[in-house]
Order: structure tokens, then C-alpha cells, then sequence
């Protein structure tokens, strides 16, 4: 029998993640395996955190607080938002899918960067919306030839800050020169997935902007800073009308128990991440040098991941690392056919990966 479907999600592709460590280890018969490729922080959850978890499932017979109260007025107390402007989901990658539900119909336009984040692409193909890919320009954002792009139907531009794959950043003077002139009918929605990891001084403050563009949102994960990615939890930070909107279209109870309160446990151990945050700065200059040595070239970034060109097809060196018990990402996907992506391990993944990867070359 010929199954009827939604025609709009025909020509999907299904986001594919980097395997899991379990399923290498299954597959390949490997004792120790590597995790590189999901961007993740290398290190488990702080003490405190741990702690406020352990707590919070002693009850899990009950259902969620759907408002994330106390989440809400820590992160309202920090960065002196409105309680009222925040919007929590399942991961930040939720409220991408909510801002398309709630600002998108078919035939609308959605704006996005070529390469960028996947879902941007995904969660508007299936909207049924018409996506006009930007390519980048030596690896950062045309805004430029977004802006142009822009036309009566564009509903929705998205702008990964820094980008994922990458690894770059907009400064205040880059979104403001984006937002001049643009229709405020238009949803700019900022990702800040890697904010926490961007030292450099011109980086915008995107939530300051909120306050004079009312048709901008910023999001932000605990998934990877925070260590948080099983638990999957996010926020979007934007107006109240737009977050009022966009919780029209949110699941009640999407944000679970446990993921609310190691969240907030992680917002009040401060101290513990930006060690990590040192850590990984300090491990992704040991990365550069050790690529830069084996001959290969590097896109500097300010994240917990790197853009590494291998000089031959990305797709087998991915392959030969994944024999080795490696996993890195195959960028093969997004165009970039000689590049792998690298998250920032420990050390010791790191020393274990240069290793590795100069015998497979």
C-alpha cells in the first residue's frame, strides 16, 4: 500500500549526528573510542551540578514545571531581561523549529548561510518554505548578500554567532549594519550555541540590541558550555510578543525536570566553566599547532571546535580515524569536501588524535 505523507518532507534529509561512542565500540569491536565530532564539552557536569540532579529525580513521578520558573528568574536576575522574554525548549534546536512554526507559512522565505547549522535547512524544508542559501565568503557570512536576498516573502533570516561550522563571530557593527533598513516583519534569529566560549572584545552583546529591535531573537544552549547535551535544554531571549507567539507552538512540558534544575545548577557555579572555557583555549592552540606541523591548514575559531583541511577526500580520512576508535565529522556533507570538523577534546583525546591522524595521512 502506497502510504500517503506530507509532501513538504519528501525531499527531506534526516539530520544524522556523530555516532555515539556505544555504537562504534558495537560495530567496529573497539575497546576505547574517541568522541570528536558532536562539539561537545569533553568534561562531565560539575559536582554541584550532579548534585542538583540527584535531587531533582527524587521527583520524577511528576510532571515538569512548563514555565521553568526558577530557571526564568535566575537567567532574568543575570542578564537583566524581562522574566517575561524568555523561552525555554528542548535543546536551543526547539526553538529553531518554534520559530518556524510560529512566523513561517509555505512559500515564505527562510534565509540561511551555506554551510551553516543543518536544522536551519531541515526545520524550514519542512515548513514547506522557500530557503535561499547564502554561500560564505572565506569562511564567514555574506550579510551583505543576505541582506540582498531579502525580498517581500523572507520571514525568517538565522545567524549562528559564532557559526557552526565556522567558527566565526559577528561584532555589533556586523548586526547592526544587517538590521538597518530591514523590515521589522522579519524574524532575525541570532544562535549563540558557543557563546560561552568567545573571548574576543568586539563580540556583540546581542541581548543589549533586543532593547532597540524588537524583531530579533537570541538563543542560547546549555548543551555545550555547560556539559548538558544528554539533558537537552535551551533558551531564546526576545520580545514578549515574539516569545508569546512562539510559545503558541510550544509542547507543554518540553523541558524536563532534571535538565530545569542542572541548568540552574549550572548557572551558579560559574567559577567551575570558566576553567573549562581556559581549558578548551588552551587545547585548541595545542590542536593548531600540532595540524599546522602535520602540514595541514586550520580555520581559526573562537568555539570548542575546529575546521581542519585535510588536503585529500575529507570522507576517507574520516573513515580511517573511525577505524582507529576517532570520531570526527565528515564535512563532506556541507560542500567542504577536504575539511573534517574537530571538537576540542582533553588532552589527552587531542595528543591521541594529532597522533592518529599523522599515521593516516
Amino acid at each position: 500500500m502506497k502510504r500517503s505523507v506530507n509532501k513538504t518532507i519528501l525531499n527531506v534529509k534526516p539530520y544524522v549526528p556523530g555516532k555515539p561512542i556505544e555504537e562504534v565500540k558495537r560495530e567496529l569491536g573497539l575497546r576505547k573510542v574517541i568522541k570528536l565530532a558532536s562539539n561537545e564539552n569533553p568534561y562531565t557536569p560539575s559536582a554541584k551540578v550532579l548534585k542538583a540532579i540527584e535531587k531533582a529525580a527524587l521527583d520524577l513521578n511528576r510532571y515538569p514545571d512548563g514555565d521553568c520558573y526558577y530557571l526564568r528568574q535566575e537567567l532574568s536576575k543575570r542578564l537583566g531581561v524581562g522574566p517575561r522574554q524568555f523561552i525555554f525548549g528542548n535543546g536551543s534546536d526547539e526553538l529553531i523549529v518554534f520559530a518556524i512554526r510560529a512566523f513561517v507559512d509555505k512559500e515564505d522565505e527562510v534565509i540561511i548561510a551555506k554551510p551553516s547549522f543543518l536544522i536551519y535547512e531541515i526545520a524550514s524544508q519542512i515548513a514547506g518554505a522557500k530557503i535561499k542559501a547564502v554561500p560564505l565568503k572565506g569562511f564567514r557570512y555574506d550579510l551583505d548578500g543576505m541582506k540582498a536576498a531579502v525580498t517581500d516573502r523572507t520571514k525568517v533570516v538565522f545567524l549562528g554567532n559564532p557559526d557552526n561550522p565556522s567558527g566565526q563571530y559577528f561584532t555589533r557593527a556586523d548586526i547592526e549594519g544587517f538590521m538597518k533598513g530591514l523590515s521589522k516583519d522579519i524574524l532575525v534569529f541570532i544562535d549563540e550555541a558557543y557563546f560561552e566560549y568567545v573571548d574576543a572584545k568586539d563580540y556583540v552583546d546581542s541581548i543589549a540590541l533586543l532593547k532597540k529591535y524588537s524583531n530579533m531573537i537570541v538563543t542560547r544552549t546549555f548543551s555545550k558550555m555547560y556539559g548538558l547535551a544528554g539533558l537537552r535544554i535551551g533558551y531564546g531571549i526576545a520580545s514578549e510578543e515574539v516569545v508569546d507567539y512562539m510559545n503558541r507552538v510550544r509542547e507543554p512540558f518540553n523541558v524536563n525536570s532534571l535538565a530545569q534544575a542542572a541548568a540552574l545548577a549550572c548557572l551558579k557555579d560559574q567559577a567551575h566553566y570558566r576553567k573549562v572555557a581556559r581549558d578548551v583555549k588552551k587545547q585548541r592552540d595545542v590542536i593548531y599547532q600540532g595540524v599546522r606541523k602535520l602540514g595541514l591548514e586550520v580555520q581559526e575559531s573562537c568555539t570548542n571546535f575546529i575546521l581542519i583541511d585535510v588536503k585529500t577526500n575529507a570522507s576517507s580520512v574520516t573513515k580511517k580515524l573511525l577505524q582507529k576508535g576517532i570520531i570526527v565529522r565528515d564535512m563532506s556533507f556541507w560542500g567542504l569536501d577536504r575539511y573534517i570538523r574537530v571538537s576540542i577534546g582533553t588532552e589527552k583525546e587531542n595528543r591521541q588524535l594529532l597522533s592518529t591522524l599523522e599515521e593516516v595521512l
